[in-house]
């Protein structure tokens, strides 16, 4: 039998929340430079995973300026965070059961004081 499963796909590992937009379209905005190295595109779902006070929830991305740093909550997702929370972004991708066997996902840990890469 066939069948596919959902698995981890990217993530962005702690990161701090620089905004919290209550008053803008819900998403969350996320540096570029973050995107293209987790392999994330804008308008995928992704679920937020908030260390400091344990909120988990799913939104979708808006790219945000490469080099910026910008980690922004906006919409009714700005309620649940506080800028400044560390947070982990995760997206997962739907994939037959064998052939998620070996695949490898993208994992970044950028520098949660600047949400810049670690080179």
């Amino acid at each position: 039998m066939k069948f596919q499963i959902e698995v981890l796909k990217s993530k962005i590992h702690r990161v701090t929340v620089t905004q919290a937009d209550l008053n803008y379209v819900g998403s969350i905005t996320i540096d570029e430079d973050l995107l293209e190295a987790a392999n994330m595109i804008e308008g995928e779902k992704v679920q937020i995973l908030d260390i400091n006070n344990g909120e988990r929830f799913e939104t979708y991305i808006i790219k945000g300026e490469r080099g910026s740093g910008s980690i922004c909550l906006n919409g009714p997702a700005a309620r649940k965070v506080q800028v400044g929370d560390i947070v982990i972004i995760v997206s997962y991708a739907r994939m037959d059961f064998e052939e998620a066997k070996t695949f490898k996902p993208w994992v970044i840990f950028p520098d949660t004081a600047t949400n810049k890469l670690i080179k």
